[in-house]
């Protein structure tokens, strides 16, 4: 009888830790010495990580060119918030390739010494911020979560989420954690014709928002500091160009020649973002044996 019992009990845990190897787990902190950037990942087993980055992007402020009212406005905001002081969450809207991302990486970079760190959170796994949040809330350092290119379809998880953490609920209420955000889109939502004939006008003419745009708009206005990039002009996109081929060792006599060529490749792109003016530099030094 007794051998009988023993045996069900090894079957029951047995039974038990494969259940339980296949639950969800708590979120673990990982290894903080390891990186200064970390991406949360979600496995098929429902399990989330926070995987190092190993090499992060060497930008530098000093690199970013043609951007210098969102630079100061992002760098101050930043330098706030790792000095202790108050600071916003922030939204970065507008054209593709203007360096958005790369804005926050320089930040990064820059204030990683005083103890910045960020993790990176794709919108389909912003359900767990909380969990993310309450690792991080005891440590000393300061951490910014960035998603980027976020936006959202109507009715996706991810968007309420996004809003309570913004909201400042209890489980967002630490000191230590900001969210940092890039869209093309201004108000992170589709917006659709047919929503413009919600719009209510009073007598003297006063326009009022009808309750789906009201929506569409909240989210965006969660976040305490907009930031908004623009398209370069021809000139602003050699400036980038010629400031990428210089970092990239080419002499200055070959940059001014290498305007034409610049000019054609952001024809043939149907673009003069920063980030054509990128590809063009490294293809132009690759060439030239910059």
């Amino acid at each position: 009888m007794n051998e009988n019992f023993e045996h069900l009990m090894a079957r029951a845990e047995q039974l038990i830790a494969r259940i339980e190897s296949v639950l969800p787990q708590p979120l673990c902190a990982p290894d903080w010495s390891a990186a200064i950037a970390w991406r949360y990942r979600k496995r098929s087993s429902g399990h989330g990580t926070l995987e190092p980055v190993r090499h992060v992007a060497a930008m530098q402020l000093a690199d970013l060119k043609e951007i210098d009212g969102q630079k100061e406005k992002i760098e101050r905001n930043t330098r706030q918030f790792v000095e202790g002081r108050a600071a916003n969450n922030v939204l970065l809207t507008g054209a593709r390739g203007t360096g958005k991302s790369s804005l926050i990486k320089a930040c990064l970079n820059a204030y990683a010494p005083q103890g910045l760190r960020l993790i990176e959170v794709d919108k389909a796994d912003l359900t767990d911020l909380p969990d993310i949040v309450e690792v991080v809330s005891e440590r000393p350092e300061k951490f910014i979560v960035f998603c980027d290119d976020l936006s959202f379809e109507d009715g996706e998880p991810g968007y309420k989420a996004l809003k309570s953490i913004l909201d400042g609920s209890v489980a967002a209420a630490t000191p230590n954690v900001l969210i940092y955000a890039t869209s093309n889109r201004r108000h992170l939502l589709p917006e659709y014709m047919r929503e413009n004939l919600s719009y209510t006008h009073t007598d003297d003419g006063e326009i009022h928002p009808g309750e789906g745009v009201e929506e569409k708009i909240s989210l965006s206005e969660r976040f305490g500091l907009w930031v908004s990039f623009y398209p370069f002009s021809q000139d602003e996109y050699l400036a980038i160009a010629a400031q990428w081929l210089a970092s990239l060792g080419v002499a200055a006599s070959a940059i001014e020649a290498a305007r034409p060529e610049a000019l054609v490749w952001a024809l043939e792109r149907g673009s003069r973002s920063g980030r054509v003016a990128y590809q063009f530099a490294r293809d132009y030094a690759g060439r030239h044996g910059g």
